[in-house]
């Protein structure tokens, strides 16, 4: 099954028609696909995705080069409030020609993390998504210094930074059940 075309992931490359040094230019706005990220921060499904692209035909193929810009979204892990990662990443991936493909086989030359041309056309997305995916943060914050969430009540600590529980002593609980009021563990008593 060839690749459609009219599709903004796929590259015609009909125009470079396999001349080594040639060179096209473009610019694209693309929607994002399903599953664009990890399950903590993500690029939503059919937000703007931005490229600035440069294809080179070369012997081997066409060397894709081009930067992506787009805003993934996940939520704090320490506050669970919704985050805005800007993502800006640079990335150049050969797309060979699949004689050359067989032709590299035959030799033993074997490369796994090669992309084929299917005929002229190159998919993007496989490329798009090595190229994002791991530039994503493994723990997106909000603010490098957000205090978090209180671990007693689930308060947001950065609303009320004197946020805090009356710790009683253990050993003093007992008290508290027979006379009905807090104890004071900070005041000793003879």
């Amino acid at each position: 099954m060839h690749p459609d075309p009219r599709s903004p992931m796929i590259l015609d490359t009909r125009e470079l028609s396999r001349r080594p040094g040639s060179t096209m230019s473009l610019q694209r706005r693309i929607e994002a696909p399903e599953d664009f990220g990890t399950e903590v921060v993500s690029v939503p499904t059919a937000a703007p995705i931005h490229l600035d692209l440069r294809l080179d035909s070369v012997m081997e193929g066409v060397l894709v080069s081009g930067s992506v810009t787009a805003t993934a979204i996940g939520a704090c892990v320490r506050c669970l409030d919704e985050v805005h990662v800007p993502v800006d990443v640079d990335f150049q991936e050969l797309f060979v020609h699949t004689d050359r493909e067989a032709h590299a086989e035959e030799l033993g030359d074997d490369e796994e993390d090669q992309y084929e041309l299917d005929g002229d056309f190159a998919d993007l997305e496989p490329v798009l998504r090595d190229a994002v995916v791991p530039s994503l943060p493994f723990q997106p914050v909000c603010q490098e210094d957000c205090p978090g969430l209180c671990s007693e009540c689930g308060a947001h600590l950065r609303d009320d930074p004197n946020h805090h529980h009356e710790m009683l002593d253990p050993r003093w609980a007992a008290l508290v059940d027979l006379t009905g009021a807090p104890a004071d563990t900070d005041e000793k008593r003879n």
